[in-house]
């Protein structure tokens, strides 16, 4: 077993995902929360609880513990000013994440995290102008930019999830105050909107006797069926995949990144989403980036905020050593 071991913390609009994960980012232990219908002090108390049984559990010491959160940071105090899907508006998550363990915390967009995991040991290992999106519940965003993370000036930057792409799109979900989001129009949540619409309207589908039935058109679902080839899912699939590469267009023409990462629990489709997205982002990007970019799943998946929640308790680790 490693010496030096560290907890990293992916906290989700829908589910918390934390792990026992050692310097060469592999996972030893897992587990997972459901965070629906919960209030800032319950949330607080099931991530807080979430923790401390890996603390106990674990077979060795734990150093540090990192938090990747789906909220607009403020670094300068540590504050979660604003996350669309959860209860953490105006809290000093960080702070009050210490005080309940005697353990150094690091905390972070979840975003941002899950690009650190790419880059360090993903899809990304060895790549300098990268952009990543984890479409789940919302969308998270992370840029790394010249080899490092981009945060912007205080922190809250990279809200890739937040740009508007239909300027009369359906108004955003949560927190957001906006319409037609990128978030608002190919998240999780979008795909389980826009599955009710198309298996409404194609009742004779396996989608559509779905909705009859009356069970939930959520991702896993819509994504199994258009694996099995039902046409109805498949539309749904193929549509996320064209607005994720209007979106991917733009981030495209703006950054040039050499490569853009799709993670999040919407990526079990696989090439049927990424598909459609590399052949709108062409048709809409400009060259010479359209022409070099490549449009890749994450490795992590679902795990990458986890990932890189712990690099990032990681890095708090060494540069405090350093300081020192």
């Amino acid at each position: 077993m490693p010496s030096r071991l560290v907890i990293g913390v992916d906290i989700g609009g829908t589910k918390l995902a934390a792990g026992v994960v050692d310097e060469r980012l592999q996972i030893h232990q897992r587990l997972q929360r459901s965070m629906r219908g919960q209030d800032t002090p319950a949330l607080l108390d099931t991530i807080a609880a979430a923790v401390q049984e890996l603390v106990n559990t674990s077979h060795g010491e734990i150093g540090a513990v990192g938090f990747g959160i789906p909220s607009l940071i403020d670094r300068r105090t540590g504050t979660s000013v604003v996350a669309v899907n959860l209860p953490l508006t105006d809290v000093r998550f960080g702070a009050l994440m210490a005080e309940r363990f005697d353990l150094p915390v690091f905390v972070d967009n979840d975003g941002n995290v899950a690009a650190l995991a790419e880059h360090r040991a993903g899809a990304a290992v060895g790549v300098d102008h990268m952009v990543l999106i984890g479409l789940g519940t919302g969308i998270a965003g992370g840029l790394i930019l010249n080899g490092e993370l981009y945060r912007g000036w205080i922190g809250s930057g990279a809200e890739l999830g937040h740009m508007v792409i239909d300027l009369n799109g359906p108004r955003c979900q949560g927190n957001c105050p906006n319409h037609g989001c990128f978030e608002a129009m190919a998240s999780g949540t979008a795909l389980a909107r826009e599955a009710r619409v198309i298996a409404a309207r194609q009742p004779d589908t396996s989608l559509g006797r779905a909705l009859a039935a009356g069970r939930e058109l959520d991702g896993p679902l819509v994504t199994e069926l258009a694996h099995d080839g039902d046409p109805a899912a498949r539309a749904v699939i193929r549509l996320i995949g064209e607005r994720l590469g209007v979106a991917v267009a733009s981030f495209v023409n703006i950054f040039n990144p050499e490569m853009v990462v799709v993670g999040g629990g919407v990526m079990g489709a696989g090439e049927m989403l990424l598909e459609p997205a590399r052949a709108e982002m062409r048709r809409r990007a400009l060259p010479p980036s359209r022409d070099v970019v490549r449009i890749v799943a994450a490795e992590f998946g679902h795990e990458a905020g986890m990932v890189g929640a712990a690099a990032l308790a990681l890095d708090g680790l060494a540069l405090r050593r350093v300081e020192r």
